[in-house]
């Protein structure tokens, strides 16, 4: 595990101007050396009420800072990041929660646009076997600029389901299904009108996706699962939280399903990941599951590397993106979006505890009291997965030159005794410092 401090190789840096060239620059994480050195205390900053919050106040060391006070952490919101991030000086040791352009990857379209650009490039790099893994996003366009584009595929196959969805939005708005050209074509003509009427406001963008019409079904209802992937830099780190299962009807989406009449708070429409996996490995197998989480994995690393050239990484940014993943009848994973600002508003007692826990990881890998060696390939519910290429769960240095016994380091949904993993790093840490001193 590379420490968050540094930078591998692909990476594009990006170096804050000094203090003293430019006025309008507000600095944060200044202060006296010796005493950041130590790292006494980490002060923070977050305007996210929710369990986030729970997890930074009750952190040990950590200070909140409010209002214009200087800070060294700052989860912030992707509107803070637009209007503040090219006129902040940070200090080294300082992290903020997004990458700047983290848009390429958590738009659906630019996601599809980069998505596509890659599987042309592995193609022909690589050849066609290479680019097929790329194969996990549904046919789409982007509307209304690829609209003649969609009609020619349109026709090609009459009578299947397309889905509709607004490119910023998120919680299920907006979206809707269609199968006659009729819809799209009334969709159109309201787009063409209120940008004739308004011609100051853009129209809104929107995608048209291929509808997965064989979703796998537990007791007759449709799911999606929603996988937390930390990265450190562009691209050179990516961890993995076993993340939980989420099961809804139809939209597969909590902001739709808690308006159900029959919707229970308590019990909520969530699984752990962990049970799902188990459940599948009762009806199909082993071997087919973790073809299927091998799959997954895959979905990961592609639609990173497909962002890599495009995402600015600073050594000063994380990101937390949530994956949206939904699995057809054939046991085929298909990637819906990313989400660069996924919920960490707990709708359940379950859903708190997961969520405190994946917080809690998270502070842990990014390692603002300096901790951790930059050797881990496990930090609690997290698992090290690319650091400049594939990570494999054996010690030492992997051979990949022909890859055939190299299996890569994710646990994805299997057993972790979290607590107990935490001590032993933390004490193996103690006991390393101890040695060294």
């Amino acid at each position: 595990m590379v420490p968050s401090r540094a930078l591998g190789p692909g990476t594009t840096a990006i170096r804050c101007p000094k203090k003293s060239q430019n006025q309008n620059y507000k600095g944060h994480g200044l202060s006296k050396g010796k005493e950041r050195e130590q790292r006494a205390s980490i002060r923070f900053k977050t305007t996210l009420m929710n369990t986030l919050m729970d997890v930074l106040r009750h952190r040990p060391g950590w200070v909140e800072v409010k209002d214009e006070g200087e800070w060294d952490f700052y989860w912030c919101d992707v509107s803070w990041l637009r209007e503040n991030f090219d006129h902040t000086y940070m200090d080294e040791h300082v992290r903020i929660s997004h990458f700047r352009n983290h848009y390429e990857l958590t738009r659906k379209n630019y996601m599809v646009k980069n998505l596509k650009r890659f599987r042309k490039q592995l193609e022909r790099e690589a050849g066609k076997l290479e680019a097929a893994k790329c194969d996990f996003f549904p046919k789409t366009f982007e509307m209304p600029c690829e609209y003649h584009l969609f009609v020619e595929e349109f026709r090609k196959n009459p009578g299947i389901t397309w889905i509709m969805k607004p490119v910023a939005r998120s919680q299920g708005k907006g979206i809707f299904l269609f199968r006659r050209l009729k819809d799209i074509m009334d969709w159109r003509k309201d787009t063409r009108s209120s940008d004739d009427q308004k011609d100051d406001i853009p129209v809104e963008n929107y995608v048209a996706q291929r509808y997965i019409e064989n979703p796998y079904l537990i007791g007759g209802r449709k799911f999606d699962l929603r996988v937390y992937v930390l990265v450190m830099s562009m691209f050179a780190e990516c961890l993995l939280w076993s993340g939980h299962r989420r099961q809804y009807v139809h939209l597969t989406n909590v902001a739709v399903q808690k308006t159900s009449p029959d919707y229970h708070p308590k019990k909520g429409c969530k699984w752990m990941l962990q049970r799902f996996r188990q459940y599948l490995a009762s009806k199909h197998g082993p071997e087919v599951v973790e073809t299927l989480f091998r799959d997954i994995d895959n979905i990961f690393v592609k639609s990173l590397q497909s962002v890599q050239k495009v995402i600015i990484s600073d050594k000063h940014c994380f990101e937390l993106y949530g994956y949206d993943i939904l699995i057809d009848q054939d046991l085929k994973p298909w990637l819906l979006e990313v989400n660069a600002s996924p919920s960490l508003t707990a709708s359940s007692q379950e859903d708190y505890e997961l969520k405190t826990c994946l917080l809690e990881d998270t502070l842990h890998v990014v390692d603002m009291e300096g901790r951790l060696t930059g050797r881990e390939k496990r930090v609690g519910g997290f698992d090290l997965m690319w650091n400049d290429g594939p990570v494999s769960r054996e010690e030492g240095v992997p051979d990949l030159s022909g890859m055939g016994n190299f299996v890569t380091n994710t646990h994805l949904g299997c057993v972790n005794d979290r607590k107990k993993q935490l001590r032993q790093l933390f004490y193996s840490l103690q006991v390393q410092k101890k040695a060294s001193s």
